[in-house]
Formats: structure tokens, C-alpha cells, sequence
């Protein structure tokens, strides 16, 4: 899982707050979580040691090869619009992607797939800045998933 991008005054949007983080996670309990964010900053930490089906490899990433390589073992990728979507993608992982109502031009306007990246799926913001809600449509998806 992925929830932040870099800290940019125009990327500010696409990053989920922290706190919403749980929602997602308590959710899919029935999950192992891996946290490929690079700096988790101190809420998203305690959320991450305070949720045993989590399990931190942000030490291991040091380049996108190492990245490439973690994402290679997992069996889907939560993320928001980083390179991690998109390394994702281009490796044919399955991929769920979170994007903000305003989303960047390269996810295209009204569609949940990308030409792009055929085992992408995204989940847009429906009302800008309403991450709850998107959280709660890719929890639903995921429970989905894992009952088949």
C-alpha cells in the first residue's frame, strides 16, 4: 500500500490522510498489508505498529529496483497516483489505483481502467477532497476479491 505522494504544493491532492489508513486496513483484516511507502511519517507509523497485518518495507526500498522487486512478490498494489502506480502497471501487476477528483491528465477523464495498464483498476474521488469514500469502495472491491 501506498497512501502519499511527495509533498508538492500541486500533488498536495492525491495523497490520503493517514488517519483514514485504518478504514482501509480494519476492513481487509483477512489481508497481510505491506507498506511500500517510502517515508511513512509519524501518524501513518503508529497506524502501521499499531496493525499487526501490516508489515513495514520501507527500509528495504533504496531504488526502483528494489521497489520492482517487492512489488514482483505481491499479489495486488494499493496505491495513489505515484511511480509506484505506475511501476505497478507497467509490470503487470494487479493494481488498484486512488486518485483525487482532479486527477492527473494521464488517467484520462470517466473510465476505472487505463489504456495503459490493462490489470489497473482506479477509484476516483466522486466529490473532491472525499478520500472516505474511495477508501470505502476499494475496501468493498478487496472483500470482493478475496471471496473468490
Amino acid at each position: 500500500i501506498v497512501w502519499s505522494g511527495r509533498s508538492r504544493s500541486w500533488a498536495d491532492n492525491r495523497s490520503v490522510p493517514a488517519g483514514l489508513l485504518s478504514g482501509l486496513l480494519d476492513a481487509c483484516s483477512d489481508f497481510a498489508w505491506f507498506n511500500l511507502q517510502l517515508d511513512p511519517g509519524d501518524e501513518a507509523r503508529r497506524i502501521i505498529d499499531a496493525t499487526a497485518c501490516v508489515t513495514d518495507l520501507s527500509p528495504h526500498i533504496t531504488d526502483f529496483a528494489s521497489t520492482a522487486s517487492l512489488i514482483e512478490s505481491m499479489d495486488l498494489v494499493v496505491t495513489v497516483d505515484t511511480a509506484v502506480a505506475h511501476l505497478a502497471g507497467a509490470l503487470g501487476k494487479p493494481t488498484r489505483v486512488l486518485l483525487p477528483f482532479a486527477a492527473d491528465w494521464r488517467w484520462l477523464l470517466d473510465r476505472e481502467d487505463t489504456p495503459w495498464y490493462p490489470n489497473t483498476r482506479l477509484f476516483r474521488q466522486q466529490t473532491a477532497g472525499d478520500w472516505a469514500e474511495v477508501i470505502g469502495r476499494v475496501a468493498n472491491e478487496l472483500q470482493r476479491l478475496a471471496k473468490r
